[in-house]
């Protein structure tokens, strides 16, 4: 179905766009249920990078969202895929919760002292010096870095906390090594999730809470960008940001109001 918006297709972002923290945001499960009922196809996509994409969807089962995992596409599960494609299966993960069991799926072990890959979660408390220390030698030893997302931040139940990115910068700068990004904004990481629906990028749109990853990785893509203001949306931010959403909405909750209004808002034009 193409909307007066020009798109027929979503991918949406999840922490930030239908929850916060351990919250689902009001109106987000009425909206998914809008898509599926006016013929949208819809993924989500996550650079939620501490859980598997069988525990993602379990945690979204207990805030009230059934989505099945196949639905979910997370930086674990392409960084995985393009390991094992390259015929690399050891890794020295550096992460927390059970992200690794994506890989493991895959075969790939991800604690290997010869490891050909370097990979870099949202690893929370597990970022320590001796871990950062074991991986920037690993890299000193030919292995690749491998980020699974490169965010700043993200919004937990008390406030934003550091995310990953940060963490990856610090080991290039020391390896003197590049990371490859798998995660958001990488064109590979949008285009999979496309590719598993059928669409073209310029019929497709994003909504994301966050202006850089999932607003600018989606325009460099093609798509549109639709920026929520719940999560990390900061509006000092949006206002001196070179990259600029076609469409700012209050939250995922609005959505529909966009898709069937007779005349739609101009950009930036709120909801």
């Amino acid at each position: 179905m193409v909307t007066g918006i020009g798109v027929d297709a979503f991918l949406i972002d999840l922490d930030g766009v239908l929850y916060t923290g351990t919250t689902a945001v009001p109106g987000a499960q009425q909206t998914l249920e809008f898509l599926e009922e006016h013929g949208y196809p819809f993924r989500f996509v996550t650079n939620s990078t501490r859980r598997s994409r069988e525990s993602i969807a379990q945690r979204l089962r207990t805030l009230g969202f059934s989505i099945p995992a196949s639905m979910i596409f997370s930086p674990a599960v392409v960084a995985a895929g393009r390991l094992g494609k390259a015929g690399k299966r050891k890794v020295l993960l550096v992460s927390t919760g059970d992200v690794h069991r994506d890989f493991e799926a895959a075969g790939i072990s991800t604690d290997s002292p010869d490891a050909d890959a370097v990979v870099v979660a949202d690893a929370g408390e597990n970022f320590t010096y001796d871990r950062l220390t074991y991986a920037f030698r690993t890299l000193l030893g030919g292995a690749d870095l491998i980020a699974l997302e490169e965010d700043r931040y993200w919004m937990g139940d008390d406030g934003l906390m550091l995310s990953a990115g940060p963490y990856v910068t610090a080991l290039e700068y020391a390896s003197g090594r590049s990371a490859v990004l798998v995660g958001k904004p990488s064109p590979e990481f949008f285009l999979q999730a496309l590719s598993d629906m059928g669409i073209s990028p310029e019929r497709a749109a994003m909504v994301g809470d966050d202006l850089d990853s999932d607003i600018g990785g989606a325009k460099r893509c093609g798509m549109k960008g639709i920026l929520v203001m719940t999560g990390k949306y900061r509006e000092d931010r949006v206002k001196n940001a070179t990259i600029q959403p076609d469409y700012i909405l209050s939250s995922i909750a609005t959505l529909p109001d966009l898709l069937i209004r007779s005349s739609f808002p101009l950009p930036h034009q709120h909801l």
